[in-house]
């Protein structure tokens, strides 16, 4: 499996012939647009920095769109959304709107579990939300855009669903700073993507991996 961070909140993960977007950026986003093509992407917030499908089409080729909660199965790939809540700002000049759906997605395929956590924003979520996320590989946690969690309460978050890695997303150099610093990993070197096989995680516990943007 080979994960590489495209900026903002989204990822280009890919096994084999398959490929998967999590939170594509739209042209209509602040921050610069994806430009690569996917099998299925995933949307945790109908957001133009999040949302953004065209951007993964390649000519006749749509990728399948999954927007909401549910479960979901798509070329041997199995996907479950589970309800949260977002902070995340409608647009510049709102700076936080409350209670919107965040959507958590639980992927497992090639034998691992990967956890994306959107654009969640409060820690606290429900009962039945947290129960459905386990035995998490790779965790993907915002970790102090506008709306999303600070970088101390995302630490903790993120730890108490004991991931073996630890991947961070929409941050800029203060807020992944005081991240790192709350795992007691200051002067964590970046790398320029993720290539990892279950086998490489074991032994790991709550280890962080900060990807360059491409």
């Amino acid at each position: 499996m080979i994960i590489s961070y495209q900026g903002a909140q989204s990822f280009k993960v890919q096994f084999g012939d398959t490929v998967l977007a999590f939170d594509p950026v739209s042209k209509k986003s602040q921050f610069k647009a994806n430009n690569f093509g996917a099998d299925i992407a995933l949307i945790s917030l109908n957001h133009p920095d999040m949302n953004g499908v065209d951007q993964v089409n390649r000519g006749d080729k749509e990728a399948f769109i999954i927007n909401g909660p549910g479960e979901y199965e798509i070329q041997g790939v199995f996907i479950k959304g589970l309800s949260s809540v977002s902070n995340y700002p409608s647009n510049s000049s709102e700076q936080v709107a409350t209670n919107k759906i965040n959507t958590i997605y639980t992927v497992n395929f090639e034998n691992m579990n990967l956890c994306f956590l959107g654009a969640l924003g409060e820690a606290n979520i429900p009962k039945e939300t947290k129960e459905g996320i386990d035995g998490v590989d790779i965790l993907f946690v915002p970790i102090g855009g506008e709306g999303t969690l600070s970088p101390s309460d995302a630490y903790k978050f993120a730890v108490s669903l004991e991931p073996s890695i630890i991947i961070p997303m929409n941050y800029d150099d203060k807020s992944l700073k005081a991240f790192l610093k709350e795992g007691s990993s200051e002067g964590l070197k970046s790398v320029e993507k993720l290539t990892v096989k279950k086998k490489d995680l074991e032994g790991k516990e709550g280890e962080i991996i900060v990807l360059d943007t491409q």
